[in-house]
């Protein structure tokens, strides 16, 4: 039976703006030798399932720097300090990118984005009868051009590689999930 590492230590090793980086000294439960590793906390993050009347999903293309390239997502982002749940966060983001709104917002689903060295939570918040309402509000480092996509779509581009993004994937398998009945909501 796998048995959780004892932490001996924790100790700061770096800040940068949007996580920090501790470095941990554990006991393996299994050795009882020391290991160090190295964990990434974040914020919370949230990705958007937001679905139009006419069975289209809000998407938004941008450009990535990790990957170094346009890519096709759902909107999402960190949740901040005043949002009170997944949800209000989901919510205001897919506002400030897109400009729509919609109805019976609720977490369909949550992930580790990696739970090897993050300790942040990824939850995927659906959204229904979504509408553009208001303009955008891009932050300042932040360039997006809103798409629709008709559902039906959806597992062909991933198929494709045209989305491959992990948690958009993931926020995707929880909406099929949904879809077949599979995943109360």
């Amino acid at each position: 039976m796998i048995k959780p590492w004892k932490t001996i230590s924790s100790t700061p090793a770096g800040d940068f703006r949007i996580f920090t980086i501790r470095s941990d000294k554990k006991i393996s439960p299994r050795t009882q030798k020391e290991h160090d590793f190295f964990i990434i906390d974040a914020v919370n993050w949230v990705t958007i399932l937001a679905v139009t009347p006419d069975q289209q999903l809000v998407m938004v293309e941008q450009y990535r720097h990790g990957s170094n390239a346009v890519e096709l997502e759902i909107p999402g982002g960190m949740m901040d300090a005043e949002d009170a749940s997944p949800v209000i966060a989901g919510a205001r983001e897919l506002q400030e990118e897109t400009g729509y709104v919609g109805e019976r917002a609720r977490v369909l689903g949550q992930v580790s984005g990696n739970p090897a060295i993050m300790s942040n939570t990824c939850f995927t918040v659906l959204v229904e009868n979504c509408r553009c309402l208001h303009p955008v509000e891009f932050d300042s480092g932040e360039d997006l051009i809103t798409r629709l996509v008709p559902v039906a779509e959806l597992p062909q581009l991933v198929a494709s590689g045209k989305i491959n993004h992990p948690l958009v994937v993931a926020a995707l398998y929880h909406f099929e999930l949904w879809q077949r009945g599979l995943k109360p909501a």
